[in-house]
């Protein structure tokens, strides 16, 4: 068992309970998924930069992303209807938390001049959004096969009807917060 979810489950939970004053488990806040997903402008000329994403996407998260295609046709950005952008995983359950476990200890921690993370990224539902501007913050991936800089978006989707509460979930989790 993932070590963060033992721990939601051992001392977690029952914490949140007492601070929420619900005694039913299932109505308690939980992690959902985690969507970790790249934007590849570059791809639209060059396919080895989506390929390499694709790799480093595949090492940083157990599972092979889905490749994703444009939706609309943008002349500005020579962009044509189908063609392929970006790529994106969906974890859920063991990986999940074992990708949080990574990222709230020792991802976040090497990013350069970390101060924290904004409390106010939460779309109103109880869900949080962060980007990561280069992937090889990433112990997992190897800085002298970078050939592009890539970021990313992290989503990690809550069950949560409210900022509060997910707010209070990732904190309990270690999500480490800048206090304002």
């Amino acid at each position: 068992m993932a070590r963060l979810l033992e721990r939601y489950r051992n001392e977690i939970r029952p914490t949140l309970a007492e601070t929420l004053g619900r005694s039913n488990p299932h109505s308690l806040p939980q992690l959902e998924k985690i969507v970790v997903n790249m934007g590849v402008g570059a791809a639209a000329q060059d396919r080895k930069c989506l390929e390499e994403a694709v790799e480093h996407l595949t090492i940083l998260s157990g599972q092979k992303p889905v490749i994703r295609r444009a939706r609309k046709s943008v002349a500005g950005f020579k962009l044509r209807e189908g063609m392929e952008i970006g790529c994106m995983v969906t974890l859920r359950s063991q990986r999940m938390y074992e990708f949080l476990d990574r990222l709230i200890t020792l991802t976040l921690p090497r990013v350069r001049d970390f101060r924290g993370l904004s409390p106010k990224a939460f779309d109103g539902n109880g869900n949080y959004s962060l980007g990561i501007s280069d992937q090889m913050v990433f112990p997992e991936v190897d800085p002298d096969r970078v050939k592009n800089q890539q970021g990313m978006t992290i989503t990690l989707v809550t069950t949560a009807t409210t900022n509060d509460e997910g707010r209070l979930l990732l904190k309990e989790l270690g999500m480490p917060f800048r206090k304002d």
